[in-house]
């Protein structure tokens, strides 16, 4: 069966010289998502863009996201389990960090909601790891081990390493690819749901992407 990892960068997206392009260059059937403006975090368009990658592949696929990436990666799988082998997610940033809207700054006002609501709080579904700094500027270590047991994902912390991106050098990164390639050898006996089966596809109101667009609605 084919396989495709999808490659989903952040906020700021990642330039040549980011551990995802190497990344890249590593795996035959790696592809980066297309159509996402990444200096504009807004969470549901992210989450459609990729959701609409992950139904555009001709088979399962591995999400490989970074920082914003993340968020919008668990918000788009969460809607189709049966699409979705597994995820490597790498620094996520901090939902507080982030409205429905955008960036949300110091002075950001009380009714200024943050994206915590908005983000899946149950098992994804599939295996998953997250990749985790103890110094990383865009999310505490306790906020990226919260949500890791929220997503049932194992946990990775791999010490005082930034926001794992080209800041902090991590430019290629055999690491990442040796967390990745572990994560598909740990999910090789695990079963996918079937392509066609419709209970695994999360529609309406109750999949994460649309009670994002519902709640968030009328909103500027």
């Amino acid at each position: 069966m084919h396989h495709t990892t999808l490659i989903v960068p952040g906020f700021h997206g990642s330039g040549t010289a980011h551990w995802q392009t190497w990344l890249e260059t590593q795996l035959p059937d790696a592809r980066r998502v297309r159509g996402i403006d990444w200096e504009s975090p807004i969470l549901a368009r992210w989450a459609q863009i990729v959701r609409d990658e992950i139904d555009a592949s001709p088979g399962p696929v591995w999400l490989v996201a970074h920082s914003f990436g993340c968020l919008a990666s668990v918000v788009a799988a969460s809607d189709r389990l049966n699409r979705v082998a597994g995820l490597l997610l790498v620094a996520p940033a901090d939902p507080e960090r982030f409205t429905p809207f955008g960036l949300r700054d110091e002075d950001a006002h009380p009714e200024d909601e943050s994206l915590g609501r908005w983000i899946p709080r149950e098992a994804l579904g599939a295996p998953s790891i997250v990749v985790a700094s103890t110094n990383d500027p865009w999310v505490r270590l306790s906020s990226a081990a919260y949500w890791a047991d929220n997503w049932g994902s194992h946990l990775v912390e791999i010490g005082a390493a930034g926001h794992i991106n080209v800041d902090s050098g991590h430019g290629p990164w055999p690491r990442g690819l040796e967390l990745l390639h572990a994560l598909k050898a740990s999910a090789e006996d695990l079963p996918l749901g079937s392509i066609d089966d419709i209970s695994l596809v999360r529609r309406g109101r109750q999949g994460a992407l649309a009670r994002l667009r519902h709640g968030t609605r009328g909103r500027p």
